[in-house]
Protein backbone atom coordinates (compact mmCIF):
# COMPACT_ATOMS: atom_id res chain seq x y z
CA UNK A 1 0.00 0.00 0.00
CA UNK A 2 1.42 3.17 -1.09
CA UNK A 3 0.88 5.84 1.80
CA UNK A 4 -0.78 9.32 -0.04
CA UNK A 5 0.92 12.84 -0.03
CA UNK A 6 -1.32 15.53 1.98
CA UNK A 7 -4.22 16.94 -0.33
CA UNK A 8 -4.74 20.00 0.33
CA UNK A 9 -8.52 20.70 0.02
CA UNK A 10 -9.87 20.08 3.53
CA UNK A 11 -10.76 24.04 3.78
CA UNK A 12 -10.95 24.91 -0.10
CA UNK A 13 -14.53 23.50 -0.71
CA UNK A 14 -15.84 25.63 2.34
CA UNK A 15 -19.02 27.55 0.88
CA UNK A 16 -17.96 26.65 -2.73
CA UNK A 17 -21.13 26.86 -5.36
CA UNK A 18 -20.57 23.05 -6.51
CA UNK A 19 -22.21 21.66 -9.64
CA UNK A 20 -21.92 18.08 -9.85
CA UNK A 21 -23.68 16.37 -13.01
CA UNK A 22 -24.41 12.78 -13.03
CA UNK A 23 -24.46 13.05 -9.30
CA UNK A 24 -26.41 9.41 -8.72
CA UNK A 25 -23.80 7.71 -10.84
CA UNK A 26 -21.37 5.29 -9.10
CA UNK A 27 -18.37 8.42 -8.53
CA UNK A 28 -20.76 11.35 -8.55
CA UNK A 29 -22.80 10.17 -5.19
CA UNK A 30 -19.78 9.17 -2.93
CA UNK A 31 -17.90 12.79 -4.42
CA UNK A 32 -21.79 14.67 -3.18
CA UNK A 33 -20.94 13.29 0.01
CA UNK A 34 -17.36 14.36 0.03
CA UNK A 35 -17.87 17.32 -1.06
CA UNK A 36 -20.68 17.93 1.67
CA UNK A 37 -18.53 16.75 4.20
CA UNK A 38 -16.00 19.85 3.00
CA UNK A 39 -18.41 22.67 3.58
CA UNK A 40 -19.57 22.66 -0.14
CA UNK A 41 -22.68 24.07 -1.45
CA UNK A 42 -23.64 20.99 -3.38
CA UNK A 43 -25.87 21.42 -6.92
CA UNK A 44 -27.17 17.78 -7.82
CA UNK A 45 -27.89 17.17 -11.41
CA UNK A 46 -30.04 14.03 -12.30
CA UNK A 47 -31.69 13.45 -15.20
CA UNK A 48 -34.72 11.52 -13.39
CA UNK A 49 -36.68 13.14 -10.44
CA UNK A 50 -34.54 13.27 -7.11
CA UNK A 51 -35.30 14.75 -3.87
CA UNK A 52 -35.53 18.50 -4.77
CA UNK A 53 -34.67 21.06 -1.93
CA UNK A 54 -33.01 18.50 0.51
CA UNK A 55 -31.29 19.87 3.17
CA UNK A 56 -27.96 18.80 1.87
CA UNK A 57 -28.00 18.79 -1.68
CA UNK A 58 -29.65 21.19 -4.45
CA UNK A 59 -31.30 18.81 -6.61
CA UNK A 60 -31.80 19.96 -10.89
CA UNK A 61 -33.42 17.86 -13.21
CA UNK A 62 -32.36 18.66 -16.36
CA UNK A 63 -31.10 17.20 -19.60
CA UNK A 64 -27.86 18.30 -20.29
CA UNK A 65 -28.32 17.65 -24.12
CA UNK A 66 -30.52 20.59 -24.33
CA UNK A 67 -28.43 24.04 -24.89
CA UNK A 68 -30.90 26.13 -23.08
CA UNK A 69 -31.26 23.86 -20.16
CA UNK A 70 -27.45 23.99 -19.73
CA UNK A 71 -27.64 28.25 -20.02
CA UNK A 72 -30.65 28.14 -17.33
CA UNK A 73 -28.67 25.91 -14.99
CA UNK A 74 -25.83 28.36 -15.05
CA UNK A 75 -27.87 31.59 -14.31
CA UNK A 76 -29.47 29.50 -11.75
CA UNK A 77 -26.17 28.14 -9.68
CA UNK A 78 -23.27 30.11 -11.22
CA UNK A 79 -21.50 27.32 -9.84
CA UNK A 80 -17.21 27.83 -9.40
CA UNK A 81 -16.41 24.31 -9.49
CA UNK A 82 -17.86 21.68 -11.63
CA UNK A 83 -17.36 17.99 -12.31
CA UNK A 84 -19.09 16.57 -15.19
CA UNK A 85 -20.00 12.77 -15.21
CA UNK A 86 -23.07 12.66 -16.37
CA UNK A 87 -23.48 10.36 -20.10
CA UNK A 88 -24.43 7.25 -20.91
CA UNK A 89 -21.41 4.46 -19.79
CA UNK A 90 -21.24 1.52 -21.70
CA UNK A 91 -18.22 0.17 -23.90
CA UNK A 92 -20.81 -1.73 -26.55
CA UNK A 93 -20.34 -1.08 -29.83
CA UNK A 94 -24.01 -1.87 -30.72
CA UNK A 95 -24.78 0.99 -33.73
CA UNK A 96 -27.73 2.08 -31.89
CA UNK A 97 -25.58 3.75 -29.33
CA UNK A 98 -24.19 6.31 -31.27
CA UNK A 99 -27.00 8.81 -31.55
CA UNK A 100 -27.66 8.69 -27.54
CA UNK A 101 -23.72 8.36 -26.44
CA UNK A 102 -23.46 11.47 -28.71
CA UNK A 103 -25.75 13.41 -27.39
CA UNK A 104 -25.16 12.57 -23.46
CA UNK A 105 -21.45 12.35 -23.42
CA UNK A 106 -20.43 15.03 -25.74
CA UNK A 107 -22.79 17.18 -26.74
CA UNK A 108 -23.45 17.57 -23.45
CA UNK A 109 -20.19 18.33 -22.52
CA UNK A 110 -19.69 21.16 -24.97
CA UNK A 111 -22.75 22.66 -23.82
CA UNK A 112 -21.77 22.94 -20.14
CA UNK A 113 -17.91 24.05 -21.92
CA UNK A 114 -19.50 26.80 -23.83
CA UNK A 115 -21.76 28.00 -20.54
CA UNK A 116 -18.40 28.10 -18.61
CA UNK A 117 -16.71 30.16 -20.82
CA UNK A 118 -19.20 32.50 -21.32
CA UNK A 119 -20.79 32.62 -16.72
CA UNK A 120 -17.30 31.92 -15.70
CA UNK A 121 -16.04 29.39 -13.33
CA UNK A 122 -12.94 28.70 -11.09
CA UNK A 123 -12.27 24.84 -12.05
CA UNK A 124 -14.20 22.76 -14.54
CA UNK A 125 -13.39 18.93 -13.89
CA UNK A 126 -13.90 16.87 -16.94
CA UNK A 127 -13.50 13.16 -16.52
CA UNK A 128 -12.13 11.41 -19.31
CA UNK A 129 -11.70 7.50 -20.08
CA UNK A 130 -8.62 4.89 -20.63
CA UNK A 131 -10.54 3.50 -23.57
CA UNK A 132 -9.72 6.51 -25.11
CA UNK A 133 -7.10 6.51 -28.19
CA UNK A 134 -3.95 7.76 -27.31
CA UNK A 135 -3.25 10.58 -29.08
CA UNK A 136 -1.76 10.09 -33.27
CA UNK A 137 -3.51 6.09 -32.60
CA UNK A 138 -7.21 7.02 -33.51
CA UNK A 139 -8.87 3.50 -33.34
CA UNK A 140 -12.14 4.16 -30.54
CA UNK A 141 -13.31 0.85 -29.80
CA UNK A 142 -16.83 1.96 -29.04
CA UNK A 143 -19.07 5.04 -29.50
CA UNK A 144 -18.55 5.65 -25.60
CA UNK A 145 -14.29 5.92 -26.59
CA UNK A 146 -15.09 8.38 -29.20
CA UNK A 147 -17.24 10.64 -27.25
CA UNK A 148 -15.20 10.66 -24.36
CA UNK A 149 -12.18 11.41 -26.49
CA UNK A 150 -13.68 13.85 -28.53
CA UNK A 151 -15.09 15.47 -25.08
CA UNK A 152 -11.16 15.67 -23.57
CA UNK A 153 -10.55 16.93 -27.53
CA UNK A 154 -12.65 19.72 -26.77
CA UNK A 155 -11.62 20.47 -23.38
CA UNK A 156 -8.52 21.42 -24.29
CA UNK A 157 -9.38 23.24 -26.74
CA UNK A 158 -11.49 25.63 -24.42
CA UNK A 159 -8.57 25.93 -22.40
CA UNK A 160 -6.43 26.67 -25.32
CA UNK A 161 -8.67 29.27 -26.83
CA UNK A 162 -10.82 30.54 -24.40
CA UNK A 163 -8.78 30.13 -21.01
CA UNK A 164 -11.67 28.14 -19.84
CA UNK A 165 -10.13 26.41 -16.30
CA UNK A 166 -10.55 23.15 -17.39
CA UNK A 167 -8.93 19.99 -15.71
CA UNK A 168 -8.86 16.68 -17.44
CA UNK A 169 -8.73 13.72 -15.48
CA UNK A 170 -8.22 10.30 -17.37
CA UNK A 171 -9.72 7.53 -15.14
CA UNK A 172 -8.37 3.66 -15.32
CA UNK A 173 -10.66 0.42 -14.06
CA UNK A 174 -12.72 1.75 -11.11
CA UNK A 175 -14.65 -0.11 -8.94
CA UNK A 176 -15.72 -0.69 -5.75
CA UNK A 177 -19.12 -0.57 -3.64
CA UNK A 178 -21.73 1.26 -5.77
CA UNK A 179 -20.51 -0.12 -8.93
CA UNK A 180 -23.79 -1.51 -11.83
CA UNK A 181 -23.76 -5.10 -10.93
CA UNK A 182 -23.65 -5.84 -14.52
CA UNK A 183 -19.73 -4.87 -14.46
CA UNK A 184 -16.83 -7.65 -14.25
CA UNK A 185 -16.41 -7.17 -10.51
CA UNK A 186 -20.07 -7.27 -9.04
CA UNK A 187 -21.01 -9.94 -11.82
CA UNK A 188 -18.33 -12.72 -11.27
CA UNK A 189 -18.64 -11.55 -7.21
CA UNK A 190 -22.21 -12.43 -7.34
CA UNK A 191 -21.94 -15.93 -9.53
CA UNK A 192 -19.72 -16.88 -6.96
CA UNK A 193 -22.40 -16.30 -4.35
CA UNK A 194 -24.79 -18.00 -6.13
CA UNK A 195 -22.52 -20.87 -7.00
CA UNK A 196 -22.68 -20.62 -10.73
CA UNK A 197 -19.77 -20.10 -13.26
CA UNK A 198 -19.13 -16.54 -14.64
CA UNK A 199 -19.39 -16.53 -18.28
CA UNK A 200 -16.75 -14.33 -19.47
CA UNK A 201 -13.93 -13.34 -22.27
CA UNK A 202 -10.95 -15.12 -22.62
CA UNK A 203 -9.70 -12.76 -19.48
CA UNK A 204 -6.38 -11.55 -20.98
CA UNK A 205 -6.87 -8.48 -21.28
CA UNK A 206 -5.00 -6.50 -19.09
CA UNK A 207 -6.19 -3.61 -16.80
CA UNK A 208 -5.49 -0.61 -14.47
CA UNK A 209 -7.70 -1.40 -11.47
CA UNK A 210 -8.10 1.57 -8.75
CA UNK A 211 -10.65 1.56 -5.74
CA UNK A 212 -13.43 4.38 -5.89
CA UNK A 213 -12.33 5.85 -2.47
CA UNK A 214 -8.90 6.87 -4.16
CA UNK A 215 -10.97 7.92 -7.40
CA UNK A 216 -13.47 9.80 -5.54
CA UNK A 217 -9.97 11.95 -3.37
CA UNK A 218 -8.22 12.76 -6.84
CA UNK A 219 -11.13 14.40 -7.74
CA UNK A 220 -11.56 16.15 -4.37
CA UNK A 221 -8.10 16.93 -5.57
CA UNK A 222 -8.19 18.20 -8.87
CA UNK A 223 -11.07 20.34 -8.30
CA UNK A 224 -9.15 22.21 -5.89
CA UNK A 225 -5.18 22.33 -6.58
CA UNK A 226 -4.07 25.35 -8.47
CA UNK A 227 -1.84 25.98 -11.39
CA UNK A 228 -3.09 23.25 -12.79
CA UNK A 229 -5.36 24.35 -15.47
CA UNK A 230 -5.26 22.66 -18.80
CA UNK A 231 -3.80 19.29 -17.43
CA UNK A 232 -4.74 16.04 -18.12
CA UNK A 233 -3.98 13.40 -15.39
CA UNK A 234 -4.50 10.15 -14.70
CA UNK A 235 -5.99 8.07 -11.75
CA UNK A 236 -5.26 4.65 -11.75
CA UNK A 237 -3.18 2.35 -9.67
CA UNK A 238 0.37 2.29 -12.02
CA UNK A 239 -0.02 -1.27 -12.25
CA UNK A 240 -1.76 -4.14 -14.81
CA UNK A 241 -3.94 -6.99 -13.76
CA UNK A 242 -5.73 -9.55 -16.29
CA UNK A 243 -9.11 -9.70 -15.83
CA UNK A 244 -8.67 -13.77 -15.44
CA UNK A 245 -6.36 -13.21 -12.33
CA UNK A 246 -9.30 -10.53 -11.01
CA UNK A 247 -11.77 -13.11 -11.65
CA UNK A 248 -9.83 -15.45 -9.51
CA UNK A 249 -8.80 -13.15 -6.79
CA UNK A 250 -12.75 -12.50 -6.46
CA UNK A 251 -13.50 -16.65 -6.60
CA UNK A 252 -10.57 -17.25 -4.02
CA UNK A 253 -11.66 -14.63 -1.64
CA UNK A 254 -15.54 -15.59 -1.35
CA UNK A 255 -14.41 -19.12 -0.69
CA UNK A 256 -16.83 -20.58 -3.36
CA UNK A 257 -15.38 -23.44 -5.25
CA UNK A 258 -16.84 -22.31 -8.97
CA UNK A 259 -14.66 -22.35 -12.15
CA UNK A 260 -15.26 -19.24 -14.60
CA UNK A 261 -15.94 -19.76 -18.06
CA UNK A 262 -13.48 -18.18 -19.97
CA UNK A 263 -14.22 -17.49 -23.68
CA UNK A 264 -17.93 -17.63 -23.37
CA UNK A 265 -17.92 -13.79 -24.47
CA UNK A 266 -16.34 -12.18 -27.35
CA UNK A 267 -13.57 -9.60 -26.56
CA UNK A 268 -14.50 -6.43 -27.44
CA UNK A 269 -12.56 -5.05 -30.49
CA UNK A 270 -9.97 -2.57 -30.12
CA UNK A 271 -9.32 -2.74 -26.66
CA UNK A 272 -6.40 -0.82 -25.14
CA UNK A 273 -4.02 -1.76 -22.85
CA UNK A 274 -2.89 0.97 -21.13
CA UNK A 275 -1.33 2.09 -17.02
CA UNK A 276 -1.74 5.50 -15.48
CA UNK A 277 0.82 7.80 -14.58
CA UNK A 278 0.44 7.88 -11.12
CA UNK A 279 3.90 9.80 -10.77
CA UNK A 280 2.89 12.79 -12.61
CA UNK A 281 -1.01 12.72 -10.94
CA UNK A 282 1.57 12.83 -7.60
CA UNK A 283 3.41 16.06 -8.86
CA UNK A 284 0.34 17.63 -10.08
CA UNK A 285 -2.06 16.68 -7.15
CA UNK A 286 0.18 15.57 -3.88
CA UNK A 287 -2.03 12.54 -4.80
CA UNK A 288 -1.30 8.84 -4.85
CA UNK A 289 -3.80 5.43 -4.60
CA UNK A 290 -3.55 3.95 -0.91
CA UNK A 291 -5.82 1.05 -1.15
CA UNK A 292 -4.48 -1.80 -2.72
CA UNK A 293 -6.06 -4.48 -5.04
CA UNK A 294 -6.46 -6.94 -2.94
CA UNK A 295 -7.55 -4.64 0.09
CA UNK A 296 -10.21 -2.82 -2.50
CA UNK A 297 -11.73 -6.20 -3.62
CA UNK A 298 -12.34 -7.55 0.06
CA UNK A 299 -14.23 -4.12 0.60
CA UNK A 300 -16.19 -4.83 -2.33
CA UNK A 301 -17.26 -8.42 -1.70
CA UNK A 302 -18.06 -7.63 2.10
CA UNK A 303 -20.09 -4.99 0.88
CA UNK A 304 -21.73 -6.45 -1.88
CA UNK A 305 -21.78 -9.65 0.62
CA UNK A 306 -24.10 -7.21 3.27
CA UNK A 307 -26.76 -6.86 0.49
CA UNK A 308 -26.73 -10.02 -0.82
CA UNK A 309 -30.64 -10.15 -0.26
CA UNK A 310 -31.51 -6.99 -1.88
CA UNK A 311 -29.73 -8.53 -4.98
CA UNK A 312 -31.60 -11.43 -4.97
CA UNK A 313 -28.19 -13.40 -4.65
Amino acid sequence: MIETAPVGFSHFYNNQRVLVTGATGFIGTPLCSRLLENGAEVYALSRSIQALNSKELHWIQADLADISSVRQIFDQVRPDIIFHFSGLATAATDLELVTPTFQSLLASTVYLLVSAANFGCKRFVLPGSLTEPALGHFNPGSPYSAAKWASSVYGRMFYQLYNTPVVNVRLFMTYGPGQSLGKLIPYTTLSAFRGESPKLSRGEWQADWIYVDDVVAGFMAAGSTPGIDGLTIDLGSGELTTVAAIVQNIIDLTGRKVKPIFGALPDRPFEQICVADIKQAHAALGWQPTVSLTEGLERTISWLRERAKEVAV
